[in-house]
């Protein structure tokens, strides 16, 4: 039974966020978040509050045989799509690979690159709250701006549910849809559909009732969640 107790409830809902409860634990908080905008409130501050304290880590250059270990994992060579015959680009590699391989190990460690400028696109790693290396969905942003929701597995979400893209850039804005989502399929939206992208911004995907969120924010769990990185400047 979840505690009343408002600290030990926070506590207990930013231990989910890192996805330190047990399986039926996290399950209940799930459902408080699901059903309690105040729960919900609580986790996407948590979420936050996380991704800022990765922001103070300074970037470590992977092993060289970090990414042929990560394809193999990922079965990245088996796939065949616009996608990753970008991921597999020898010059996309070398641009992205520190910030994608820490992604993948901490949570999408964000590296504030700037251009004022040139052009840029950006890229992020989705993946469960608290899970390192167990990504689900790959976001690419190109220099003209449009975006690319990438699936890396096919989720199972029950007839009455959704699954609702979002994205975070200023806290003091809050989150803004980009619409719903098919498991397992890709997504496509224009540069006027996402606006100006920047990196360590926010997007995630979240389980909401059937049709989307009822409310201009997220209601459900969060399935999925990482920080844009510039990927190259044309």
């Amino acid at each position: 039974m979840i505690s009343t107790d408002p600290a030990e409830r926070r506590a207990l809902i930013g231990e989910y966020v890192l996805g330190l409860l047990e399986p039926e634990q996290a399950g209940e908080i799930a459902d408080l978040i699901a059903r309690d905008p105040q729960a919900a409130a609580m986790a996407m501050e948590w979420e936050q509050h996380f991704l800022e304290l990765s922001d103070r880590l300074e970037p470590s250059t992977p092993s060289p045989g970090l990414w042929p270990r990560l394809q193999q994992t990922l079965n990245l060579r088996q796939r065949t799509s616009a996608w990753q015959a970008w991921w597999s680009s020898l010059n996309a590699w070398r641009l992205t690979s520190a910030a994608l391989a820490m992604a993948l190990i901490i949570a999408l460690l964000p590296m504030y690159w700037q251009s004022d400028t040139r052009p840029a696109s950006y890229t992020a790693v989705l993946q469960p709250p608290g899970e390192a290396a167990a990504p689900g969905w790959v976001v690419h942003i190109d220099a003209a701006g449009t975006l690319l929701l990438q699936p890396l597995r096919e989720d199972r979400i029950a007839a009455d549910r959704s699954v609702q893209f979002w994205t975070l850039v200023d806290p003091k804005d809050g989150p803004r849809s980009l619409g719903l989502v098919e498991p397992g399929e890709r997504l496509t939206l224009t540069a006027e559909q996402i606006g100006a992208v920047r990196a360590g911004q926010l997007f995630e995907l979240t389980l909401e009732p059937a049709g989307g969120s009822p409310l201009n924010r997220p209601t459900g769990e969060v399935l999925y969640i990482g920080r844009a990185v510039m990927a190259s400047l044309d």
